[in-house]
Protein backbone atom coordinates (compact mmCIF):
# COMPACT_ATOMS: atom_id res chain seq x y z
CA UNK A 1 0.00 0.00 0.00
CA UNK A 2 1.19 3.37 -0.80
CA UNK A 3 0.53 6.47 1.99
CA UNK A 4 0.80 9.72 1.88
CA UNK A 5 1.15 10.34 5.49
CA UNK A 6 0.76 13.71 5.89
CA UNK A 7 -2.16 15.93 4.35
CA UNK A 8 -4.41 18.14 4.95
CA UNK A 9 -8.76 18.56 5.14
CA UNK A 10 -10.88 22.14 5.71
CA UNK A 11 -13.58 23.97 4.97
CA UNK A 12 -11.92 27.55 5.02
CA UNK A 13 -13.24 30.05 7.91
CA UNK A 14 -11.64 33.30 8.12
CA UNK A 15 -11.63 33.54 11.51
CA UNK A 16 -10.81 30.35 12.51
CA UNK A 17 -7.59 30.04 9.76
CA UNK A 18 -6.50 33.19 9.92
CA UNK A 19 -3.11 31.89 9.23
CA UNK A 20 -3.81 31.24 5.89
CA UNK A 21 -3.54 34.74 4.84
CA UNK A 22 -4.64 37.00 1.71
CA UNK A 23 -1.10 36.03 0.32
CA UNK A 24 -2.13 32.72 0.82
CA UNK A 25 -4.86 33.18 -1.67
CA UNK A 26 -4.13 29.62 -3.52
CA UNK A 27 -5.44 27.63 -0.86
CA UNK A 28 -7.83 30.16 1.03
CA UNK A 29 -11.06 27.92 0.06
CA UNK A 30 -12.54 24.46 1.28
CA UNK A 31 -10.10 21.68 0.59
CA UNK A 32 -12.12 17.64 0.76
CA UNK A 33 -11.87 14.27 0.27
CA UNK A 34 -13.43 14.62 -3.24
CA UNK A 35 -10.90 17.14 -4.25
CA UNK A 36 -7.56 15.35 -3.17
CA UNK A 37 -9.02 12.05 -4.40
CA UNK A 38 -8.33 12.24 -8.48
CA UNK A 39 -4.44 14.07 -6.94
CA UNK A 40 -3.95 10.60 -5.28
CA UNK A 41 -5.18 8.36 -8.12
CA UNK A 42 -3.01 9.96 -11.00
CA UNK A 43 0.29 9.83 -8.61
CA UNK A 44 -0.56 6.14 -7.76
CA UNK A 45 -1.36 6.66 -4.02
CA UNK A 46 -3.59 4.34 -2.50
CA UNK A 47 -4.43 6.16 1.31
CA UNK A 48 -3.39 8.97 2.83
CA UNK A 49 -3.38 10.31 7.34
CA UNK A 50 -5.40 13.60 7.51
CA UNK A 51 -4.01 15.66 10.12
CA UNK A 52 -5.20 18.31 12.04
CA UNK A 53 -4.46 21.74 11.16
CA UNK A 54 -7.09 23.49 13.85
CA UNK A 55 -6.29 22.68 17.91
CA UNK A 56 -10.14 21.61 18.73
CA UNK A 57 -11.52 18.65 19.13
CA UNK A 58 -14.23 19.24 16.41
CA UNK A 59 -11.54 19.53 14.15
CA UNK A 60 -10.85 15.71 14.73
CA UNK A 61 -14.72 15.06 14.85
CA UNK A 62 -14.50 16.82 11.24
CA UNK A 63 -11.32 14.57 9.97
CA UNK A 64 -13.00 11.68 11.31
CA UNK A 65 -16.20 12.12 9.27
CA UNK A 66 -13.77 12.58 6.36
CA UNK A 67 -12.41 9.54 6.89
CA UNK A 68 -15.46 6.85 7.46
CA UNK A 69 -17.01 8.77 4.20
CA UNK A 70 -13.73 7.88 2.11
CA UNK A 71 -12.33 4.36 2.36
CA UNK A 72 -8.74 5.99 1.12
CA UNK A 73 -8.30 8.30 4.45
CA UNK A 74 -6.93 5.77 6.29
CA UNK A 75 -5.76 7.22 9.74
CA UNK A 76 -6.51 10.58 11.21
CA UNK A 77 -4.05 13.03 13.33
CA UNK A 78 -6.70 14.45 15.96
CA UNK A 79 -6.32 17.11 18.57
CA UNK A 80 -7.17 16.75 21.93
CA UNK A 81 -5.97 18.95 24.91
CA UNK A 82 -3.15 16.89 26.28
CA UNK A 83 -2.75 19.95 28.83
CA UNK A 84 -5.70 19.07 30.21
CA UNK A 85 -6.70 17.66 33.22
CA UNK A 86 -9.60 15.39 31.79
CA UNK A 87 -7.21 14.05 28.47
CA UNK A 88 -7.41 10.43 29.85
CA UNK A 89 -11.43 10.79 29.78
CA UNK A 90 -10.78 12.23 26.36
CA UNK A 91 -8.21 9.83 24.99
CA UNK A 92 -9.83 6.96 26.46
CA UNK A 93 -13.54 8.69 24.39
CA UNK A 94 -11.12 8.64 21.27
CA UNK A 95 -9.61 4.83 21.53
CA UNK A 96 -13.29 3.82 20.54
CA UNK A 97 -12.69 5.29 17.05
CA UNK A 98 -10.18 3.25 15.55
CA UNK A 99 -9.68 5.90 12.30
CA UNK A 100 -7.86 7.85 15.01
CA UNK A 101 -4.44 6.64 15.55
CA UNK A 102 -3.03 10.08 17.30
CA UNK A 103 -2.73 13.32 18.20
CA UNK A 104 -0.41 16.87 17.20
CA UNK A 105 0.03 19.91 19.17
CA UNK A 106 0.63 22.99 16.67
CA UNK A 107 3.95 23.57 18.74
CA UNK A 108 5.39 25.55 16.08
CA UNK A 109 2.85 28.66 17.26
CA UNK A 110 3.98 28.23 21.01
CA UNK A 111 5.79 31.47 21.87
CA UNK A 112 7.52 29.09 24.51
CA UNK A 113 10.32 27.71 23.20
CA UNK A 114 10.27 24.91 25.67
CA UNK A 115 6.73 24.17 25.44
CA UNK A 116 7.23 20.52 24.84
CA UNK A 117 9.02 20.05 28.17
CA UNK A 118 5.76 21.28 29.93
CA UNK A 119 4.80 19.13 33.00
CA UNK A 120 1.08 18.93 31.82
CA UNK A 121 1.91 18.72 28.35
CA UNK A 122 4.18 15.79 28.95
CA UNK A 123 1.47 14.19 31.33
CA UNK A 124 -1.13 13.77 28.29
CA UNK A 125 1.82 12.76 26.03
CA UNK A 126 2.55 9.88 28.76
CA UNK A 127 -1.04 9.02 28.69
CA UNK A 128 -1.09 8.10 24.55
CA UNK A 129 0.70 5.23 25.06
CA UNK A 130 -2.24 3.63 27.48
CA UNK A 131 -4.27 3.32 23.70
CA UNK A 132 -1.61 3.18 21.58
CA UNK A 133 -1.84 6.76 20.40
CA UNK A 134 1.11 8.23 18.18
CA UNK A 135 2.15 11.66 18.32
CA UNK A 136 3.30 13.96 15.64
CA UNK A 137 5.90 16.90 16.41
CA UNK A 138 5.48 20.39 14.24
CA UNK A 139 8.16 22.68 15.23
CA UNK A 140 10.99 25.21 13.92
CA UNK A 141 14.89 24.39 14.02
CA UNK A 142 14.41 26.87 17.00
CA UNK A 143 12.77 24.66 19.14
CA UNK A 144 14.46 21.25 18.26
CA UNK A 145 16.48 21.19 21.91
CA UNK A 146 12.97 21.14 23.59
CA UNK A 147 12.43 17.75 21.30
CA UNK A 148 15.47 16.60 21.65
CA UNK A 149 14.65 16.15 25.82
CA UNK A 150 10.94 15.73 24.89
CA UNK A 151 11.70 12.72 23.22
CA UNK A 152 14.36 11.16 25.48
CA UNK A 153 11.11 11.48 28.07
CA UNK A 154 9.13 9.49 26.23
CA UNK A 155 11.38 6.57 25.07
CA UNK A 156 8.70 4.19 24.45
CA UNK A 157 6.22 6.64 22.47
CA UNK A 158 5.75 6.56 18.88
CA UNK A 159 7.16 10.06 17.50
CA UNK A 160 7.43 11.68 14.23
CA UNK A 161 8.73 14.91 13.07
CA UNK A 162 6.63 16.64 10.38
CA UNK A 163 8.23 18.38 7.67
CA UNK A 164 12.02 17.84 8.70
CA UNK A 165 11.57 20.26 11.29
CA UNK A 166 10.73 22.95 9.41
CA UNK A 167 14.59 23.52 8.07
CA UNK A 168 15.73 26.79 6.71
CA UNK A 169 16.25 25.90 3.31
CA UNK A 170 15.26 29.44 1.41
CA UNK A 171 18.17 30.48 3.50
CA UNK A 172 20.39 27.63 3.20
CA UNK A 173 20.59 27.19 6.48
CA UNK A 174 21.85 23.95 7.53
CA UNK A 175 24.47 23.07 10.19
CA UNK A 176 22.56 23.41 13.48
CA UNK A 177 19.69 22.10 11.96
CA UNK A 178 21.61 19.03 11.35
CA UNK A 179 23.71 18.47 14.39
CA UNK A 180 20.13 18.97 15.90
CA UNK A 181 18.39 16.03 13.59
CA UNK A 182 21.32 13.80 14.04
CA UNK A 183 21.13 13.71 18.07
CA UNK A 184 17.36 13.12 17.73
CA UNK A 185 17.58 10.49 15.29
CA UNK A 186 19.48 8.32 17.61
CA UNK A 187 16.76 7.53 19.20
CA UNK A 188 15.12 4.68 17.77
CA UNK A 189 11.45 5.64 18.57
CA UNK A 190 11.62 8.92 16.52
CA UNK A 191 10.56 9.08 13.04
CA UNK A 192 10.31 11.86 10.64
CA UNK A 193 8.18 12.52 7.60
CA UNK A 194 9.47 14.19 4.20
CA UNK A 195 6.89 16.44 4.10
CA UNK A 196 6.65 20.50 4.04
CA UNK A 197 9.87 21.24 2.19
CA UNK A 198 8.21 23.14 -0.97
CA UNK A 199 7.15 25.65 1.49
CA UNK A 200 10.34 26.18 3.25
CA UNK A 201 11.89 27.23 0.22
CA UNK A 202 11.68 30.06 -2.45
CA UNK A 203 7.58 29.65 -3.03
CA UNK A 204 8.72 30.95 -6.61
CA UNK A 205 12.15 29.53 -7.11
CA UNK A 206 12.92 26.72 -5.40
CA UNK A 207 15.08 23.56 -7.51
CA UNK A 208 15.43 19.87 -6.32
CA UNK A 209 18.74 20.39 -5.57
CA UNK A 210 17.78 22.57 -2.80
CA UNK A 211 15.78 19.86 -0.84
CA UNK A 212 19.08 17.42 -1.26
CA UNK A 213 21.43 18.42 1.45
CA UNK A 214 18.39 18.12 4.17
CA UNK A 215 17.51 14.91 2.34
CA UNK A 216 20.67 13.41 2.61
CA UNK A 217 21.08 14.26 6.26
CA UNK A 218 17.39 12.59 7.63
CA UNK A 219 18.47 9.73 5.05
CA UNK A 220 21.46 9.11 6.78
CA UNK A 221 20.13 10.12 10.38
CA UNK A 222 17.08 8.00 10.33
CA UNK A 223 17.74 5.77 8.05
CA UNK A 224 14.87 4.51 5.66
CA UNK A 225 13.09 2.66 7.83
CA UNK A 226 11.76 5.63 9.84
CA UNK A 227 11.01 8.24 7.03
CA UNK A 228 7.50 8.18 5.44
CA UNK A 229 6.43 10.32 2.58
CA UNK A 230 4.11 13.21 3.01
CA UNK A 231 2.70 15.71 0.72
CA UNK A 232 1.18 18.58 2.92
CA UNK A 233 -1.10 18.74 0.80
CA UNK A 234 -3.03 22.02 0.05
CA UNK A 235 -0.54 23.72 1.74
CA UNK A 236 2.30 22.33 -0.97
CA UNK A 237 0.09 24.30 -3.58
CA UNK A 238 1.18 27.04 -1.85
CA UNK A 239 4.53 26.05 -4.12
CA UNK A 240 3.94 23.36 -6.20
CA UNK A 241 1.06 20.74 -7.51
CA UNK A 242 1.01 17.55 -6.09
CA UNK A 243 3.17 15.84 -8.86
CA UNK A 244 5.57 18.14 -8.67
CA UNK A 245 6.00 17.99 -5.03
CA UNK A 246 5.70 14.39 -4.79
CA UNK A 247 8.47 13.88 -7.34
CA UNK A 248 11.28 15.96 -5.32
CA UNK A 249 10.59 12.04 -2.82
CA UNK A 250 10.40 9.68 -6.07
CA UNK A 251 13.57 11.04 -7.07
CA UNK A 252 15.77 11.38 -3.92
CA UNK A 253 14.57 7.85 -3.62
CA UNK A 254 15.32 6.42 -6.79
CA UNK A 255 18.43 4.78 -5.76
CA UNK A 256 17.22 2.87 -2.91
CA UNK A 257 16.23 -0.77 -3.02
CA UNK A 258 12.70 -1.65 -3.19
CA UNK A 259 11.93 -2.48 0.11
CA UNK A 260 13.17 0.98 1.05
CA UNK A 261 11.20 2.96 -1.12
CA UNK A 262 7.72 0.82 -0.55
CA UNK A 263 8.94 1.55 3.01
CA UNK A 264 9.24 5.03 2.84
CA UNK A 265 6.24 5.33 0.01
CA UNK A 266 3.55 3.41 2.45
CA UNK A 267 5.09 0.52 4.46
CA UNK A 268 6.31 2.79 7.30
CA UNK A 269 3.39 4.91 7.52
CA UNK A 270 1.35 1.88 8.03
CA UNK A 271 3.60 0.39 10.79
CA UNK A 272 3.58 3.58 12.84
CA UNK A 273 -0.12 4.34 11.80
CA UNK A 274 -1.22 0.74 12.15
CA UNK A 275 -2.67 0.77 8.83
CA UNK A 276 -3.90 -2.54 7.40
Amino acid sequence: MTIDAHQHFWRFDPVRDAWITEEMNVIRRDFLPADLAPLLKAAGIDGCVAVQADQSEAETHFLLECAQGNDFVKAVVGWVDLRSPDVAERLAYWAERPLVKGFRHIVQGEPDDKFLLREDFNNGVAALKKHGFTYDILVFPHQLPAVEQFVEKHPEQPLVIDHLAKPYIKKKEIGDWTKQIRRIARMPHVHCKLSGMVTEADLQDWKEADFRPYLDTVLEAFGPGRLMYGSDWPVCLLAADYARQKAIVDNFIGSLSASEKSGIMGGNAAAFYHIS
